[in-house]
């Protein structure tokens, strides 16, 4: 289970109008509806960092992430998940069609960590930043669990994610950072549902 980001984890309440926002940011990319509305007030006003990822029938079709805030939390969704839906370089755009089968998902992220020993890294807990040079990499907490990988190979995947050699990580002017994640989805997007 994914440790929380914040002092304390969103409530129901929060968690259901954070998928709401980046929901109706995608319709609204789609050109299907108009922009989200954000919150003024309570935790998803506050600032935070975030990654949005998009799946069609299971497939990967989108995932943007910023570690820095774009100003509050409901805003840094709603211009990640429409950059999911149309500027991921390794996907084309997302079309209006392709909504039936799309689920949502929302990883809220907390502070990077430096990781000094392989050992602190905790499968299902850390998301994993490489940067050595120019390049930098990261992988979220779940994909190691998703993908059955151990700690090793984790850090590999991250370092061919950045560009790198699998054991750049092991290099001395590599930086290693951890973070932990607190998920919220994934939710199936209703093409009929406007959202917020």
């Amino acid at each position: 289970m994914s440790a929380p980001a914040a002092a304390a984890p969103l409530g129901p309440v929060e968690r259901a109008a954070l998928l709401g926002v980046a929901r109706a940011a995608v319709r609204a990319r789609l050109g299907l509806g108009g922009a989200p509305a954000l919150p003024a007030e309570g935790p998803l006003a506050a600032p935070g960092g975030a990654f949005v990822t998009l799946r069609v029938r299971g497939e990967l079709r989108g995932c943007l992430g910023s570690f820095a805030p774009r100003g509050s939390l409901a805003a840094t969704v709603a211009a990640l998940a429409a950059g999911a839906a149309t500027e991921d370089p390794r996907f084309p755009p997302l079309r209006p069609e392709e909504l039936d089968d799309l689920d949502l998902h929302v990883s809220i992220v907390a502070p990077r960590r430096p990781m000094r020993d392989p050992s602190e890294l905790a499968l299902g807990r850390d998301g994993v930043v490489v940067e050595l040079g120019w390049h930098r990499g990261a992988l979220l907490p779940q994909v190691a669990v998703e993908e059955g990988w151990d700690a090793k190979t984790f850090l590999e995947r991250t370092c061919l994610k950045a560009g790198l050699p699998p054991g750049a990580w092991r290099d001395p002017q590599a930086k290693v950072e951890l973070f932990a994640a607190e998920e919220v989805g994934p939710e199936r997007l209703d093409p009929a549902r406007p959202g917020m």
